[in-house]
């Protein structure tokens, strides 16, 4: 949630940044700075009557204390009159102080200004690729088909157990699940993150806190009887941790990771595009948060950029960097950065990550600040993918699949037991 002083401080700025979003609603600036300024006013308002209803009970006690009672009387009858103002004000600072808010959280967040311009993901910007793509011999099959072939994924038994959208993995692909993800928080350990085994269900302010309400509660299931919601990511209950809280500036960053099933209804998504592993309803990921000094947030994107890119490459798959333009950005993020893998048997680009800035918009909806110098302060809060798995399997699978069987990466050997899957 962006801060009401910023944006009467940066109104052009916001606009902007707003318009490079493609936010329909720019309006909301003005009605957002029009319900500040009322809110102000019935606050002063508010306080100018209750200093002036305390000025006068300290002097109603001077009075009886000297036995001035009709005098005393009388202050008591002016007392009482501005006590009956001071609710209908209240009220209507409640009214103006909940309108402000709800317009305030259906701003977006403003772009860094490195974002592009651009409305779809056609037009967001390569900033690198690294790998080299595979060439496949002349039978060589998407995963879907290569998952039935070496019994690693039934899609139908998903389907009959639960509905499309929630493969059963089995056998040797239930064992490269495994594989990744300990391969994924091992590697994020050497980095400094420290694991968390999280809740896989949130509260509603834990979803608001990191701005999946209100803007994406049709993308989430909810379990209605209790008022929880299943997560999304992994992000979800770990920048929660530090709701409400003032870290101290010696303990940042505050580096996390954590492996949890993510649940997402994407409604709508059907067709070819969305076959097998390419769009799931429930998947496996390993994700990354941290919780910085607003000064260093940027330096630590770059770091989190080149932690995913490292591991990328140690899995050996082809991969390419983008920068996603104002119009392909979610709501909540200031600068994104998606990775995306080859996928050879199908010739298409699969993401597989996005790493983001958030700035301070979910640390100022979670309260989530820091003391430096006496004063307290937002934090700034980042995340990425590291990894999720199911473009990361279907890759693997269609790039490393050989008349022989299927190669896994040297660095899984350890962990899995083979070298290939046949």
């Amino acid at each position: 949630m962006l801060q009401v002083n910023y944006i009467k401080a940066n109104r052009e700025e916001v606009l902007k940044g707003l318009a490079k979003k493609h936010f329909p609603e720019p309006s909301l600036v003005d009605t957002i700075i029009a319900f500040d300024d009322k809110r102000k006013k019935l606050q002063y308002e508010l306080d100018e009557l209750q200093a002036k209803i305390n000025a006068a009970s300290k002097e109603i006690g001077q009075l009886m204390s000297t036995g001035k009672k009709d005098l005393a009387e009388e202050k008591k009858f002016e007392v009482a009159a501005s006590k009956a103002l001071l609710q209908p004000i209240s009220e209507k600072l409640l009214t103006v102080e909940k309108n402000l808010h709800d317009d305030l959280i259906k701003l977006p967040n403003i772009p860094h200004a490195s974002v592009p311009e651009g409305k779809t993901p056609e037009e967001n910007e390569l900033v690198k690729e690294g790998g080299k793509k595979p060439i496949l011999y002349e039978d060589a099959v998407p995963h879907w088909d290569l998952a039935k072939k070496y019994d690693l994924i039934n899609f139908e038994l998903g389907n009959k157990v639960t509905g499309s959208g929630f493969p059963f993995y089995k056998n040797n692909g239930a064992k490269l699940q495994r594989t990744l993800i300990q391969y994924f928080l091992d590697y994020n350990a050497t980095a400094g993150y420290i694991e968390y085994e999280p809740p896989f269900m949130v509260n509603e302010a834990s979803a608001y806190g990191t701005g999946q309400l209100p803007d994406k509660e049709g993308q989430m299931y909810h379990a209605t009887a209790d008022n929880l919601f299943l997560i999304p990511t992994a992000e979800v209950p770990l920048t929660n941790i530090y709701r409400d809280e003032i870290i101290k500036e010696e303990d940042l960053p505050l580096k996390m990771t954590a492996y949890t099933p993510c649940f997402r209804r994407e409604a709508g998504s059907y067709g070819k595009e969305v076959r097998g592993l390419n769009r799931v309803h429930q998947f496996d990921k390993v994700e990354l948060v941290q919780l910085v000094h607003p000064d260093k947030s940027y330096e630590v994107l770059e770091e989190m950029l080149l932690h995913v890119e490292k591991l990328l490459q140690s899995l050996g798959l082809p991969y390419r960097i983008l920068r996603l333009c104002g119009g392909d950005m979610s709501f909540t993020s200031a600068l994104t950065y998606d990775f995306e893998v080859y996928s050879a048997a199908q010739q298409k680009w699969l993401e597989v990550s996005s790493v983001s800035n958030f700035e301070s918009f979910q640390t100022n909806r979670m309260k989530i600040r820091f003391k430096t110098d006496g004063k307290t302060q937002l934090l700034h809060s980042l995340n990425g993918s590291s990894l999720a798995l199911p473009r990361i399997v279907a890759a693997l699978l269609e790039n490393n699949q050989t008349k022989e069987g299927i190669l896994l990466p040297e660095v899984l050997h350890k962990y899995i037991g083979c070298s290939i899957i046949n």
